[in-house]
């Protein structure tokens, strides 16, 4: 059985993390959308985590593990692009302002790095080529240095990437400027809904925002071929997903633990932080601060 943790994060920067042997009940955009409940899997040891169900349907979802206790919840706009369209059709839904201003980031990378070049990855040896030019950039983020959560390296995930490419359903791009990668977009294809895997991108490229460059050329080349019906930009709320999404749908993430001393007393636990970093960000937010902490956590 896998195995997950219950995370204490404060913005971009977990603080303590426990181990649990739980499941995963996933659900894809395309369950949010028919409304329908996948099979639940068999739970773990502790119990079931579940990720991105709607929120309308959490009675159903808890009802599966009768006696579970849930904890650990987060709602959130599961935002994604309905690509049933052309990308100028695509590019109309911003405003005249918002367009200005993605051009403008392209040409201001250009001016500034001499030029760029983004490559597209599919087959198992661009996916290979993808792997050797992403890790070590994915080492460097803030996502895999105080989250864990950077581009998988390991030998699972890596198998998992080629069979995917063997059959067609992957798609990952590298953004390219001073002679290095700077910005990788990692998208596995399930279904008709390209899957917003990974995003990440050289800390020291960020103010030229080479991964909002990226995704906008990874789009363009996307909207051309025509074949997929979504993208989904998955769990967790943020501005870029909600810039860049057409629509959103509410779901909900959270765990279901067998109901022991040891899990009660880390749900509590867990309950009670949220509430102070709940509490503590609106003070934040009131003082005007909360921009400045925000940087601090991923430095």
């Amino acid at each position: 059985m896998a195995s997950a943790a219950i995370d204490f994060t404060l913005g971009s920067r977990r603080l303590l993390s426990v181990p649990r042997s739980l499941s995963t009940w996933a659900f894809s955009l395309e369950d949010v959308l028919a409304g329908a409940l996948p099979d639940a899997p068999p739970s773990g040891r502790d119990g079931v985590r579940v990720l991105s169900a709607p929120t309308a349907s959490l009675a159903a979802v808890t009802a599966r593990y009768p006696g579970f206790i849930a904890g650990g919840r987060q709602d959130y706009r599961r935002h994604f692009i309905d690509m049933g369209q052309d990308f100028e059709a695509y590019m109309g839904r911003f405003s005249g302002k918002t367009r200005s201003t993605l051009r403008r980031k392209a040409r201001k990378l250009a001016e500034e790095a001499g030029g760029y070049t983004v490559t597209e990855h599919r087959t198992p040896a661009e996916i290979a080529a993808f792997l050797a030019a992403a890790l070590p950039l994915s080492a460097r983020t803030y996502q895999a240095r105080l989250l864990d959560a950077g581009l998988p390296g390991d030998e699972p995930a890596r198998r998992a990437m080629m069979e995917a490419a063997e059959a067609g359903l992957m798609r990952a791009f590298l953004l390219h400027a001073g002679g290095a990668p700077v910005a990788y977009l990692s998208l596995p294809v399930a279904g008709e809904t390209l899957v917003y895997a990974h995003l990440g991108y050289d800390p020291d490229w960020a103010r030229l925002s080479v991964g909002t460059v990226l995704q906008m050329d990874a789009l363009e080349r996307l909207f051309a071929e025509r074949r997929f019906r979504w993208f989904d930009f998955t769990e967790g709320d943020g501005a870029h997903k909600e810039m860049f999404g057409t629509h959103s749908a509410a779901c909900s993430s959270l765990v279901l633990l067998e109901p022991t001393l040891a899990n009660r007393t880390l749900l509590g636990a867990r309950a009670g932080f949220d509430a102070g970093v709940a509490g503590a960000k609106a003070l934040a937010e009131q003082s005007g601060a909360l921009g400045r902490i925000r940087a601090l956590l991923r430095a």
